[in-house]
């Protein structure tokens, strides 16, 4: 017989939002007389219940956080065990394998997969792993002992270093929790090759989010010239020029992010049509523009701009700065690429600014395509948190007005 689990109630009225599938208690929703949260540690089981006695589901504790517990398994009470992890690894296994047919994918993406505050990516036989709170932490040995059960990996390595966890004041990990895992793994995307700096890079090394929208590059890039801005190490540039570009030029502010793109366009046989240019985004365009240069395609994917909702105005602002700064570089009947992965700039805010931008650049603006998170990112409909990625393909009208 199962044993039963600590209990944490929630006051009266406080339940609607998780009946209807949210998975996140507010430290506010608890009926702190009844379950104080002072009397629960970090990664404590607890079941979840309403007022009434109903079960809404197995969560872990992050009692010091405003969100206060995270469920994991909704409806039910469970044990948060190598058991229960594997059958959480082994879900999000089969949903990806009936997207991808090569094992180069994010496997776990937190609360969408019922793994709040894990991360996980896989390159081929290797696996990196996130942990974002300290409650899931505590779960680290049944996570990694589910994920070599189910997948047999050659190495896994943790990058507990994210900046949900610097908030909270949590200590960065980064090491090799099993067997041996490279500086570098590779990986295949839309048929284009790379080696991604897992160790040394940015999250866990790559992006597989904008995947899909990398892919429709193909239909637009061939014999054009290409600029691509906040590069990192190629993602869509060096696709680009594989799709059949004549010249693309990688900018980013890293020296290493750019050192990695001449080797991922030499491991495309690319390499001649592959440049680099160092500096801050804005500067490297507006020396661009005075340098009379123009593009035929340009690529803008910038890290969030907003961190928080109070940051909104602030952020629009930078979006619309930078997309301005892109149509100017854009030659007639050119191609304006614009990403966003702030989760608190919706696609409205995102045409706004891009509207905004063409206003400025003194043309008319209209969006041909928009993308998103791609299937190994599903988006949990209860949870809009979980939808953040953006991109919009937009052409200026060429018109005859001068």
């Amino acid at each position: 017989m199962t044993p039963q689990l600590p209990v944490l109630r929630l006051r009266k009225g406080a339940d609607r939002r998780l009946r209807g599938g949210h998975l996140w208690v507010y430290s506010n929703e608890v009926d702190s007389k009844l379950t104080p949260l002072g009397g629960f540690q970090p990664g404590d089981a607890v079941r979840v219940l309403t007022a009434d006695d109903s079960l809404l589901g197995t969560a872990y504790m992050e009692p010091n956080n405003l969100i206060c517990a995270r469920l994991c398994a909704p409806r039910q009470q469970v044990m948060l065990d190598s058991v229960f992890f594997r059958a959480g690894i082994e879900r999000a296994l089969r949903l990806r394998q009936s997207c991808f047919d090569k094992p180069y994918y994010r496997l776990v993406y937190g609360d969408s997969d019922l793994l709040p505050g894990v991360v996980v990516d896989r390159y081929g036989d290797y696996l990196v792993l996130q942990l974002n709170n300290s409650g899931i932490e505590r779960y680290e040995a049944e996570l990694i002992e589910a994920m070599r059960q189910s997948l047999q990996p050659s190495g896994i390595l943790l990058r507990a270093d994210s900046r949900s966890r610097r908030e909270q004041g949590l200590p960065n990990r980064l090491e090799v929790v099993y067997g041996e895992v490279p500086d570098e793994l590779p990986l295949e995307e839309n048929g284009v090759h790379f080696l991604a700096p897992v160790t040394s890079g940015q999250k866990t090394g790559w992006f597989y989010d904008h995947r899909q929208s990398r892919a429709r590059l193909a239909d637009y890039v061939g014999g054009c010239s290409v600029l691509d801005v906040y590069s990192y190490v190629g993602g869509w540039g060096v696709q680009a020029a594989a799709f059949g570009a004549h010249s693309v030029c990688c900018v980013d502010s890293s020296e290493s992010a750019l050192a990695a793109v001449a080797g991922n366009a030499a491991l495309n046989n690319v390499a001649g049509k592959v440049s680099t240019r160092r500096g801050q985004a804005t500067e490297v365009m507006a020396q661009l523009q005075a340098e009379g240069e123009s593009f035929d395609v340009v690529i803008l994917d910038p890290p969030a701009f907003i961190q928080r909702r109070k940051d909104l105005k602030k952020g629009i602002t930078a979006y619309r700065r930078i997309n301005e700064l892109g149509l100017r570089l854009l030659k007639p009947g050119g191609l304006l690429v614009a990403g966003s992965c702030s989760m608190h700039l919706g696609r409205a805010e995102l045409n706004e600014a891009l509207q905004g931008a063409a206003r400025r650049a003194g043309c008319e603006l209209r969006i041909i395509e928009q993308g998103g998170q791609g299937p190994d990112h599903p988006i949990h409909p209860a949870i809009p948190e979980t939808e953040y990625l953006k991109a919009a393909f937009a052409r200026p009208l060429i018109t005859s007005a001068t």
